[in-house]
């Protein structure tokens, strides 16, 4: 089926139309859980987190799983919400439909007077990552986005500071337009579907997030195999969870608790493993710092240029 659908994208490519065409495929799905028998969960609001696609082999028995262990500790139900691209969930969050919401630094820099931080996970023992540029293992020409003039180039989502603003700024900052520069370009809106876009040849290049193509390869995908970093950026802030300004403070403490702790028991230790994370930190806005100064660069450009 999957081959189907990657051959219709890549009618679509041919046609000058792969974005239209690829987001005709793009499947939006929630997960709602079922709740605990116990009658007391039953009859309280749900508190409602709001997350993006993960790699994991099985989603949807992780997110039960995992709902579970934070019920046991509020006493209260949870309900993932998962969404296909970060600005999903932001919208979301920014109207109030959503309690808390694991997402990209660049919508927090975009918000970050409406939402608060509440824990950064740790990747590699640090709360951060970085973006990479990805080509096929067979071009060892590419060693910069500035070597793919004129080629096909693949986004993972707009509002994704690893898979779309790091590669805006890379080329702006040497005062080349990207609108321009590529034949073409489109959003897979799934960092997965990046890596497997340019391993197929549907496009050139792309640009990812580090901490889904190290834990692709971690799980031996066979299209990591056919890919390599043609490029590494400097450390970001790991995509943050956030929550609304209007929720409980006891509530947000009460999250922040039962994240940081999970590293402390052997059930949030076996959650962080099919995670591929170490845990999770409290941090300061100050952190997205480096995302929100390419934000602002690329805006004062476009209002120069407007």
């Amino acid at each position: 089926m999957f081959k189907y659908l990657w051959g219709e994208v890549l009618k679509g490519v041919l046609r000058n139309k792969c974005a239209n065409t690829l987001l005709l495929f793009i499947c939006l799905f929630s997960i709602t859980p079922l709740f605990a028998s116990d009658p007391t969960l039953t009859q309280k609001k749900p508190i409602r987190i709001g997350i993006t696609s993960v790699i994991l082999d099985q989603k949807q028995q992780f997110l039960e799983t995992w709902k579970a262990y934070f019920e046991a500790r509020l006493n209260q139900p949870v309900e993932f919400v998962q969404r296909d691209s970060y600005g999903k969930i932001t919208s979301h969050l920014l109207k109030g439909e959503l309690d808390f919401g694991w997402i990209c630094g660049y919508p927090y820099v975009q918000h970050q007077s409406l939402l608060n931080l509440v824990a950064t996970p740790l990747f590699k023992g640090k709360p951060l990552y970085q973006s990479y540029l990805i080509v096929a293992k067979t071009d060892t020409e590419t060693h910069s986005i500035n070597d793919l003039k004129n080629t096909v180039f693949a986004y993972s989502d707009p509002d994704s500071n690893s898979g779309y603003l790091y590669a805006q700024y890379s080329l702006r900052k040497n005062d080349i337009n990207p609108e321009s520069f590529f034949s073409q370009t489109f959003f897979t809106w799934q960092h997965e579907n990046t890596v497997e876009a340019v391993a197929v040849g549907l496009a050139k290049a792309g640009q990812i997030d580090s901490y889904i193509w190290e834990s692709m390869k971690q799980q031996n995908n066979p299209f990591i195999k056919k890919t390599r970093i043609a490029h590494k950026s400097e450390p970001f802030g790991f995509p943050p969870l956030v929550a609304t300004k209007t929720i409980s403070p006891q509530l947000q403490k009460s999250i922040q608790h039962i994240l940081l702790s999970m590293r402390n028991n052997a059930q949030g230790r076996r959650l962080l493993e099919q995670l591929n994370i170490d845990g999770f930190k409290i941090t300061n806005k100050e952190l997205y710092d480096d995302i929100l100064k390419m934000h602002l660069f690329i805006e004062k450009q476009k209002h120069a240029a407007s």
